[in-house]
């Protein structure tokens, strides 16, 4: 009867070891599949919103720290060689917008430097070659009409205060009409919002005219062919003068013999649409003068 029992209990241990055993392997088994996925796609969430939260922090940050890059123009000029600068939209927005248009429209390709005067500026830019012309604004966009015109002037004479920068040497500025002779006040502004395509660039520092005129830019490259330029041969240095030249007409001023011809003239924007220029029609001064001469002619300014 002992070892019956003995028996019964070496049988209640046997199944116990039985039922641990069991225990043990259920807790080691391998989680449930539904279970698997749960925790697969709980990751695969965790992994993607980091993901994203990293590149919109990274977005921001470059964002923070980006510095557009100002427009870059090149100025081809035969048998001379290559200008090079940097333009500033932050200074004259309008003024960069209308050559940066011009310039890779093709419309300087085959015009001169008209005028050059060392130790001043050289100026180039006008289609007529003897500082009268103005650009069209088909020369803006080929859908547009062939009719002239002008912008206004970034500068603080005119009243736009943003524009500080000082017409030292390398520095290029927008060229335009100054009526200021004729003694009204609002005559001479049609000559501040006068400028079209012509410009200048600067052979040397000359603070009188700043905060008259808008400068836009500044040469980086080719300061030399600038100068070299600007010491050409010219028809006469006298503004005054009557004498004439072979050809029975008046010698003109600062005018080159031969006027250096502008190959290209191209503005690498990086990207960047600085958009269509804001335009108007450009003031008739032989208008106003018969106007005021003759009472003839169409006065396009009010007093």
């Amino acid at each position: 009867m002992a070892k019956k029992e003995n028996d019964n209990e070496e049988i209640e241990k046997v199944n116990e070891k039985v039922k641990e055993a069991q225990r043990e392997s259920e807790a080691a088994a391998p989680l449930e599949k539904p279970e698997k996925i749960r925790i697969i796609a709980s990751a695969i969430i965790c992994i993607l919103l980091l993901g994203a939260i990293a590149y919109v922090a990274n977005t921001i940050i470059k964002k923070i720290n980006y510095t557009a890059q100002n427009p870059t123009f090149t100025i081809e000029i035969e048998n001379y060689g290559t200008i090079k600068g940097e333009l500033y939209p932050e200074y004259a927005p309008n003024t960069v917008a209308n050559f940066i248009k011009l310039a890779n429209n093709g419309f300087y390709d085959g015009l001169t430097f008209h005028r050059t005067i060392p130790d001043f500026m050289i100026q180039g830019g006008d289609p007529n070659g003897d500082g009268t012309g103005s650009a069209s604004l088909k020369d803006l966009d080929d859908n547009l009409e062939d009719e002239e015109y002008a912008i206004n002037g970034e500068f603080v004479l005119n009243g736009f205060m943003q524009n500080t920068l000082k017409h030292k040497k390398g520095v290029i500025s927008m060229a335009r009409s100054d009526y200021s002779s004729l003694g009204s006040t609002t005559i001479a502004k049609e000559g501040y919002n006068s400028g079209s395509c012509q410009f200048f660039i600067m052979t040397a520092d000359n603070t009188s005219i700043d905060g008259q005129y808008a400068a836009f830019g500044t040469v980086t490259e080719g300061m030399e062919i600038v100068e070299k330029i600007a010491n050409v041969e010219v028809e006469t240095r006298d503004s005054n003068s009557t004498e004439t030249g072979e050809d029975g007409n008046t010698l003109t001023a600062d005018k080159p013999l031969e006027p250096p011809v502008i190959k290209t003239i191209r503005v690498e924007t990086y990207g960047v649409d600085y958009g269509m220029p804001e335009t108007h029609k450009p003031f008739d001064y032989y208008s106003y003068m018969m106007q005021q001469y003759y009472g003839t002619g169409t006065n396009t300014t009010t007093e």
